[in-house]
């Protein structure tokens, strides 16, 4: 049963439909019925296209091609690379691409394997995506200007594992909302629907991992960014039910490197310009201005 969930979990699927609610937003029936027949898991799809001109590049990543988005600005300040979370893509991060546009940086947006319209069907909350992590940073620094990475929840763990154990060195980071490891953010999962965690948390990151050919165990953002000098803003919402204040706390106190913090009222796992833009604009400008970001 352990690994029948952990192969739904990490393998997406062509069936039509939407995917399962986030565990908060089931009713107790529909609670009882994923726990007996897994989540529906259907392969995220771009719909929405930039409204800013762009061009589609394809990279080639350990994991299989890469569909990416390449968008330039005049005289640009550097790039931002952008990293979307779990069942999501890049066409969600159009919001914050044309943000950073506005202040000057080319973007980059692209979707780990299994997304979007890159290869694959299979994800690993963070592990894997590391290599589509750097490989899109390594291709970046081959062009002129600063390399800045913006990402969020899995991309935000992909990304401090690629700095901590693949040798990536952005210039930047902006990360939401990473989890504290893996074992953590699924027994937030089992929290959330009001299910004892121990010991179907355990045995789903046991089989997820030996699924995928990597010991989920080891899985540990905290841990990564003990191991990173990058300078970083570090942003999270204050009413997110998936990631933890003290996850967060540890993640923060763990970087080596610069380091800034911006919690958001009001906010859950979620985009915070929803619901605090101003803030939101206000904080990332102002760590994009300070000298070590440059």
């Amino acid at each position: 049963m352990a690994f029948f969930h952990a192969w739904r979990f990490t393998h997406f699927t062509t069936e039509a439909g939407s995917h399962t609610d986030n565990p908060e937003q089931l009713t107790l029936l529909q609670k009882v019925g994923i726990l007996l027949t897994g989540i529906k898991n259907p392969k995220p799809v771009n719909r929405q296209r930039p409204d800013f001109p762009y061009r589609t590049v394809y990279l080639s990543s350990p994991n299989g091609r890469l569909e990416t988005w390449y968008a330039t600005v005049p005289e640009a300040r550097g790039t931002v690379a952008l990293f979307h979370g779990y069942t999501s893509c890049k066409s969600k991060l159009l919001t914050e691409a044309g943000y950073f546009r506005r202040l000057g940086y080319n973007v980059l947006l692209t979707d780990f394997a299994g997304n979007g319209g890159s290869e694959g069907n299979v994800c690993t909350v963070g592990h894997h995506e590391a290599e589509d992590v750097a490989t899109a940073v390594r291709w970046l620094q081959r062009r002129p200007g600063p390399v800045l990475i913006y990402a969020n929840s899995m991309g935000a763990v992909a990304t401090l594992r690629a700095e901590a154990e693949l040798g990536i060195r952005p210039d930047a980071n902006i990360l939401e909302c990473p989890y504290g490891s893996m074992l953590q953010t699924a027994q937030s999962r089992f929290r959330s629907m009001h299910v004892p965690p121990f010991p179907m948390a355990n045995l789903l990151v046991l089989w997820g991992g030996l699924a995928n050919n990597f010991w989920a165990f080891d899985l540990d953002a905290t841990r990564y960014a003990a191991l990173t000098s990058t300078p970083t803003l570090l942003l999270w919402g204050a009413a997110d039910p998936r990631v933890t204040r003290p996850e967060t706390d540890a993640i923060f106190a763990a970087l080596r490197g610069p380091k800034k913090r911006q919690d958001f009222p009001g906010s859950g796992h979620e985009p915070y310009w929803w619901k605090n833009k101003a803030l939101w604009e206000q904080t990332i400008q102002e760590f994009l201005a300070n000298p070590a970001t440059r």
